[in-house]
């Protein structure tokens, strides 16, 4: 089988900071990046093109007018159109549901597993699976449907035999989850805490038994009172790694700005529905219609619902609207999301290293994507 070598050149974001020279690919990984260092300040004022790593999103519900719980091929669909705007590795997102709509998207994803491993390319990646419920608590559902239970190892094992489960959010509050955190942790699992009605208290002793983050900083959980700090108070206080969604629509700026001073690798997800890459109308979003009007998701009572974002505008946002370096904004959108879930050769643009790259323009708009080395077709497109 032929090997199919790369060049890429422009700023390239090496480990050690951008260089002026470039990065070369050898098949599906990173053979030699080579180059001088340059200052980050000249890069958005030449007019070369920026290399940085690939997006890796690890809360992904849906996109182009598909949801990962209607199973099927709406996974890959879903990669597909993700691709396209950087995303070059995601972890297909579930909804709380009974067990035969969670078993259904289990069976489809095992089959995009397959194709994948078979050779098939066009979208980001699949990773696994992030299993958003069904082990919240009914008092903080936020756009879930009501069918929320305690954890129950049996279950979440069987699915896990269907498709790789590499996150795991839950309400610490309920004993039955509490007590299986340790348990989780020792057999692989990450587990965030999320979509919780718990107390600061809950927060620390969840830590303390091995969950490693926080599910979408600050919404679907308690928020942070000088007497009473909540889930989002022990995030500040505590955590090393937490997700937000800097949709600016979910968190306002000041309180992302907290958050970034406070966690050390708070990273970045779109916990985007179908409606990502949507004209505004109506859309599913497992068992729930959702409604996209003016940049937001919703439910019929207003309830934000997930999003439309795509990561190419979270790097903006972050970049534009926030003010961080491009640098500190790339790890925000790549690297720190790889290193909770243990995928070292993503997230960075290093030898040996996947060649996931995304390539843009001087706004920060994407003129090409790489996933394992293939170009995406129609990256830059909407």
């Amino acid at each position: 089988m032929s090997v199919t070598t790369t060049m890429l050149r422009g700023y390239i974001l090496a480990p050690d900071g951008f260089v002026d020279g470039s990065v070369a690919f050898d098949g599906a990984r990173i053979a030699s990046i080579a180059g001088t260092p340059v200052d980050e300040g000249r890069v958005r004022d030449g007019s070369q093109p920026i290399v940085l790593p690939g997006f890796i999103d690890l809360h992904v519900h849906g996109g182009a007018g598909r949801d990962i719980m209607e199973g099927g091929d709406a996974a890959l669909r879903v990669a597909a159109l993700h691709a396209r705007h950087g995303t070059t590795s995601l972890l297909a997102t579930t909804m709380t549901a009974p067990q035969e709509d969670l078993d259904a998207a289990f069976a489809a994803m095992a089959e995009c597993a397959r194709r994948h491993e078979a050779g098939e390319r066009g979208g980001a990646r699949v990773l696994g699976v992030h299993l958003e419920g069904p082990y919240i608590n009914t008092a903080k559902l936020g756009a879930q449907p009501d069918f929320a239970r305690p954890l129950a190892m049996d279950e979440l094992m069987r699915l896990h035999r269907m498709a790789p489960i590499r996150l795991v959010t839950l309400a610490p509050e309920i004993p039955e989850n509490m007590d299986t955190i340790a348990a989780l942790t020792e057999a692989g699992f990450r587990v965030q805490l999320g979509h919780t009605a718990g107390s600061y208290e809950d927060a620390v002793a969840a830590l303390q038994k091995g969950a490693t983050g926080f599910t979408h900083l600050f919404n679907a959980m308690t928020g942070l009172h000088h007497r009473a700090p909540g889930m989002a108070g022990a995030a500040l206080a505590h955590a090393r790694y937490a997700e937000i969604i800097p949709d600016l629509l979910h968190v306002h700026p000041g309180a992302i700005r907290a958050a970034l001073r406070a966690i050390p690798c708070l990273y970045c997800v779109t916990d985007s529905t179908a409606a990502a890459g949507m004209p505004e109308g109506e859309y599913r979003l497992g068992q729930n219609t959702v409604y996209k009007c003016m940049n937001g998701v919703r439910l019929a009572d207003g309830t934000l619902a997930g999003s439309s974002l795509t990561m190419d505008q979270a790097l903006r946002n972050l970049v534009d609207a926030l003010g961080l370096d491009l640098a500190d904004a790339s790890r925000r959108m790549s690297t720190h999301a790889a290193d909770h879930i243990g995928e070292t050769a993503r997230g960075r643009l290093a030898v040996g290293a996947f060649a996931d790259a995304v390539v843009l323009d001087r706004d920060l708009n994407l003129l090409d994507v790489y996933v394992e080395g293939v170009a995406i077709e129609h990256a830059h497109a909407g």
